[in-house]
């Protein structure tokens, strides 16, 4: 029996080894998939020696990027990203060799671009980690320039919450929410930014998806802005995930 599975720390909100068994059991695939919660990225190499059936991985929270130099090689996108959430395991009687790839920013531009108008030029993007570096990245693709938005000023291109003004707000029409705020239990909480100014015009993504309608989706629909939030990613990216692993 082939085994697949996720690492990352905690696990107990995942969605993907439900949705992996249910997909194995429906389609008669003789495969198993489990969840690695791992503490530290050290522990990284033991999952792979340890279990000589395991034939690929997700990567969710915090291991994304950290996951990278026990790698072989990366896709295009992965490597362009900087962020890794699936991984290929090929196996010889020698080696095995690790390969990176990106699916997030697969199923972030199939979800989001029905969603766009003409007037969707520039985007903000909440959060600077390995999610958020894959919507940055497909944004770009779709021909939209974004900007990331973050509580510290890391880097003179990051905006803080601080600086968003009226007057910045009105050139950017998307805002894609790339935080855990929001995320069951904590319902009642929202990014930062300035509400008030939003109009219809405006287009508003959660990658979140528990609650199924954010308190950021909630205060965007108020104002009148296009709502989503994250399943839809999260089912498309899974798809992608299982395209790069029978490849």
């Amino acid at each position: 029996m082939e085994l697949f599975g996720l690492i990352g720390y905690p696990l107990s909100h995942s969605f993907s080894k439900g949705f992996f068994n249910d997909k194995f059991l429906a389609e008669k695939i003789e495969a198993e998939y489990v969840n690695f919660e791992i503490p530290s990225i050290k522990e990284f190499k033991s999952i792979i020696k340890d279990n000589p059936d395991l034939k690929g991985l997700n990567v969710t929270i915090p291991y994304k990027e950290q996951v990278i130099p026990y790698l072989d090689r990366l896709s295009e996108n992965a490597q362009l990203i900087g962020a890794v959430n699936v991984i290929k395991i090929d196996r010889t009687k020698s080696k095995v060799k690790l390969t990176g790839y990106n699916s997030d920013i697969i199923g972030f531009k199939q979800s989001i671009d029905p969603l766009l108008e003409t007037y969707h030029r520039h985007a903000l993007v909440l959060g600077t980690g390995g999610a958020a570096k894959a919507v940055f990245f497909g944004l770009k693709q779709l021909g939209i320039e974004a900007t990331y938005v973050s509580r510290q000023k890391t880097d003179p291109s990051i905006l803080t919450y601080n600086e968003l003004t009226p007057e910045v707000m009105q050139s950017y029409t998307v805002v894609v929410n790339c935080t855990p705020v929001g995320m069951f239990p904590h319902t009642n909480e929202a990014p930062e930014i300035p509400y008030k100014e939003l109009t219809d015009k405006y287009l508003l993504y959660d990658l979140l998806y528990n609650p199924n309608e954010t308190l950021f989706m909630k205060r965007g629909k108020e104002q009148g802005a296009k709502v989503k939030n994250g399943l839809e990613m999260l089912l498309l990216q899974a798809f992608a995930g299982w395209n790069f692993w029978q490849s």
